[in-house]
């Protein structure tokens, strides 16, 4: 057992920690509680709880289709307070759905940051730290829904079937979701480090 625990390290490919640095391009929320598109705004003041009053702020939240292994509704660790979106995959999914534009705001968004080659594929684990203290820890990539495609339904009354479409093209282009691990306040102009840890692929063989 032990020679092959150390024959599997021996293999082991890892790819190294590294920085990255961007910029924040917009932060968005909520008008009011409950809504799904969100608004540019000045500042986004962050808690531990994350946008207070936003549809997806709170310590916890309400499992739903993303967890299977739950029932629906129970209540769970929050890891997906926030929305982070990319300009330039935003841009591949709107050219994929032929559409002129695919605004942030349309889905959800709260942090538009640019700068960052192949946004959505961050790894877990990563540490967003901005330039005015804000540290936001990323839980993974967000997998593409309808409430999103509906919510750009909405924008674009002309074309039908828009909601299923988002899901099938928006697939690793949809950003990422994560959690406020240093709270404080986000502007846009910010310079934001993504501090990526080692990765390497696990396989129990």
């Amino acid at each position: 057992m032990t020679s092959s625990i150390t024959d599997t390290l021996d293999a082991l490919a890892v790819t190294r920690a590294r920085k990255l640095t961007g910029s924040v391009s917009a932060v968005l929320k909520t008008p009011k509680p409950g809504d799904f598109p969100t608004l540019p705004c000045d500042a986004l003041d962050l808690g531990f709880e994350g946008i207070d009053g936003d549809r997806h702020g709170g310590f916890t939240r309400k499992s739903g289709g993303r967890e299977p292994w739950y029932p629906r509704g129970t209540e769970m660790c929050n890891e997906r307070q926030l929305s982070l979106l990319c300009p330039a995959e935003l841009a591949l999914v709107a050219q994929r759905m032929e559409l002129d534009v695919l605004e942030a705001a349309w889905i959800g968004g709260n942090l538009l940051l640019d700068g960052f080659p192949n946004f959505s594929l961050i790894p877990p684990r990563t540490r967003l730290v901005f330039e005015g203290g804000v540290v936001i820890r990323v839980d993974g990539d967000n997998a593409p829904c309808r409430s999103a495609g509906k919510s750009i339904a909405k924008q674009v009354p002309e074309r039908e079937g828009l909601d299923l479409l988002f899901p099938k093209v928006a697939k690793r282009l949809r950003g990422l979701v994560g959690y406020v691990e240093k709270p404080g306040t986000v502007r846009p102009g910010e310079s934001v480090t993504a501090v990526i840890p080692e990765q390497w692929i696990y396989d129990p063989a």
